[in-house]
């Protein structure tokens, strides 16, 4: 296992963990670290970067929480075997095939800007009957079709155009409309596909889908947009890390 090449500035300002963090994290979302392969233990990297343990113990620690490295009794630190790395943090699954290189590419089936569902107006908190921004797209991971999701927003963005929406993630858009995502709410499931879907996403009707429900919120406690996605289970899988600390 070769060792990463570490720059630490103690001149900086920047807490020294987090100038670690930082670069250890950059090596895994930039693909220099892939998913499976072992990781630098903590004695040796302290040697190494003449950091203390607890310096390079917190900073290994960001990453096992962040859900980009995992420890395994007997094994040791690896970086975490997932198809696409989830960050701690919420983000947009554009943001995540983007960070992990997948060049990702959106078709937009379908943009109605006066539809009405009652359960993504309950989530939204919004009367039954409001009519609300329905938006279904096609997220391709290069040219593999991954993801069918159907996203519901708030009236007051009835100006969203296909043209934004193809060239950008959905929360990317809002953050540049001054809306912030900053918690959401999350189900995760698994079901059969329907037989558009299968054609859709190019699934056999063996395979199953991946599902996710999510209600976004800005820091106000407002909602801000209610997801209902599918994924091909064989392209998608979501790592939770547990603790016993």
């Amino acid at each position: 296992m070769a060792a990463l090449p570490i720059q630490i500035d103690r001149t900086s300002p920047v807490p020294l963990y987090h100038q670690l963090a930082e670069q250890l994290t950059a090596a895994v979302t930039d693909g220099v670290l892939r998913p499976g392969d072992p990781f630098e233990n903590e004695i040796a990297m302290s040697d190494r970067l003449s950091l203390s343990r607890p310096t390079v113990r917190r900073a290994i620690s960001e990453l096992v929480n962040k859900g980009l490295l995992v420890r395994r009794r007997g094994i040791g630190t690896t970086v975490a075997n997932q198809m696409v790395h989830r960050k701690a943090e919420l983000t947009s699954l554009y943001d995540d095939l983007e960070r992990e290189g997948r060049t990702p590419r959106t078709e937009v089936l379908s943009l109605n800007c006066a539809a009405h569902d009652d359960r993504a107006a309950e989530a939204l908190g919004l009367p039954p009957g409001t009519p609300l921004v329905a938006i279904v797209r096609l997220r391709y991971a290069g040219d593999l079709p991954l993801a069918i999701m159907r996203n519901w927003l708030p009236p007051a963005m009835d100006d969203l155009t296909q043209e934004q929406l193809t060239t950008e993630g959905l929360y990317a858009v809002l953050r540049a409309r001054g809306i912030r995502p900053t918690v959401a709410r999350q189900r995760i499931g698994a079901r059969n596909a329907s037989a558009e879907e299968r054609r859709t996403l190019h699934m056999s009707k063996a395979e199953p889908l991946v599902t996710m429900t999510r209600s976004a919120y800005d820091a106000d406690g407002s909602a801000v947009e209610f997801g209902d996605h599918c994924y091909r289970a064989d392209q998608y899988s979501v790592e939770v890390i547990v603790s016993d600390r």
